[in-house]
């Protein structure tokens, strides 16, 4: 027992390290995120679906049950149906009785009042026939559609009202072929702003080809009797020597492989030629 003693008294004594402790009149602000609640992003409203087509029976029934959707989040297949009496169109989520409703469209269109949300989901994210068989009325995005139609109008309408003729006889040629050469000048200016407002995104694209004037070239030429294309449509010659000129590629329009080919080293030479008898 005195040697333990002793043995404690003779051991080192170990001192470790207190870390430094300063004092600071500076205020700590510790912040806690606090989780965000999830929007609804279904928005509550009235909403209205309507059949697809033309037809429109004074009623037609659309499935209910037996409707399978694929959950990507769970990777399978989920079976839904509608069921008044149920908060969710998920069978698997669904408590209690199951009272299967009918879903009717009446003259071509449903009504579904707010309240009625579950019937609202079940036909706009979930029903397989959505966009097939019938579509929800959406007013905003008709109206994006229209002001977007209406913006392609103004610039038609803008572009064909400063054309020149030559580019304006080019365009209506694709609308009207060898009409236009009956027409004169305000024929062809009144046609070219109503093609404009009837159909503005084909009336953009045509002003954007570069071919558009190449093709009208060609036309001209035959019309000309310059040159000629074949009983065959395969390949081009001049009128005066039967000399051909070019060969049409298989399965390609032969104005619009000549308008591609004027545009190559020998091509270009033979637009020259064309260009000086036109003249």
């Amino acid at each position: 027992m005195a040697k333990k003693q002793a043995a404690a008294k003779a051991a080192p004594k170990v001192e470790v390290a207190q870390p430094e402790i300063k004092a600071t009149n500076e205020m700590v602000e510790v912040v806690i995120e606090k989780p965000q609640p999830k929007k609804n992003e279904w928005e509550i409203k009235d909403r209205v679906y309507y059949l697809k087509g033309r037809k429109k029976p004074l009623s037609r029934a659309i499935r209910s049950a037996n409707v399978y959707w694929f959950d990507k989040e769970k990777g399978y297949e989920r079976e839904i149906k509608y069921c008044e009496n149920q908060t969710t169109p998920f069978v698997d989520e669904m408590k209690g009785d199951q009272r299967l409703s009918h879903i009717i469209f009446r003259s071509g269109s449903l009504f579904v009042p707010k309240e009625k949300t579950i019937l609202q989901k079940f036909l706009t994210n979930y029903h397989p026939d959505a966009n097939k068989l019938f579509h929800e009325h959406k007013p905003i995005k008709i109206a994006e559609n229209q002001l977007d139609w209406l913006e392609f109008e103004v610039q038609a309408m803008v572009i064909a009202r400063d054309m020149d003729i030559d580019m304006a006889e080019a365009v209506m040629r694709v609308e009207k072929g060898s009409e236009v050469n009956k027409l004169s000048s305000k024929e062809l200016k009144r046609d070219l702003l109503l093609f404009a407002k009837k159909n503005p995104k084909l009336f953009l694209e045509l002003t954007t080809d570069d071919n558009v004037m190449l093709r009208n070239f060609g036309i001209k030429a035959v019309e000309a009797n310059i040159i000629k294309l074949s009983g065959d449509q395969r390949y081009f010659t001049w009128v005066s020597n039967d000399r051909q000129i070019m060969t049409v590629p298989f399965d390609e329009h032969p104005y619009s492989a000549l308008a591609a080919w004027f545009k190559t080293d020998e091509g270009m030479e033979i637009y020259s030629n064309i260009e000086k008898r036109l003249n």
